[in-house]
């Protein structure tokens, strides 16, 4: 914590404000979460994961500057170029930090924002709800965007 607060990654008022342009950074929590796999019913609703990958950001300016040409290198390859316009909806890291979220956002845009879109986008960020719960972040967005599709 310590080290985050003195990198400037942390806001000053305990609150996470992604995609404002208050943002200040963002307020660390606790959480845990799991995901059952369990065979498709064919009379339930199902989600199919049609791809992922994982990258590391590669080269930036500092730990808290983003490299946006990384991001979109992952965005391209987590579905290919082909499948961006048919992506509904989109769980973005957004740390609530003037430097992350333009650079993520630019990077959703230039993969997932071009002429081949047929439907809106919809973005969302649950750090801005429930803080950045580090080693849980990735079952947060998960079941953020499980929510979305039930809805």
């Amino acid at each position: 914590t310590l080290g985050a607060s003195a990198a400037g990654m942390l806001s000053i008022d305990g609150r996470c404000k992604t995609l404002d342009a208050r943002a200040n950074g963002y307020a660390r929590s606790e959480g845990v979460g799991a995901l059952v796999l369990r065979p498709c019913d064919a009379d339930a609703a199902s989600v199919h994961l049609v791809g992922s990958a994982v990258r590391q950001d590669g080269r930036s300016a500092s730990l808290t500057a983003p490299n946006g040409s990384a991001q979109r290198t992952l965005l391209e390859r987590a579905l290919g170029p082909s499948a961006s316009g048919e992506v509904g909806c989109i769980e973005m890291h957004g740390t609530g930090t003037a430097l992350g979220d333009p650079t993520e956002a630019g990077a959703l845009a230039a993969v997932h924002g071009g002429n081949a879109r047929t439907m809106p986008l919809a973005v969302g960020a649950a750090k801005a709800s429930v803080g950045h719960s580090e080693a849980a972040s990735g079952q947060v967005g998960l079941a953020r965007v499980r929510q979305v599709l039930e809805a």
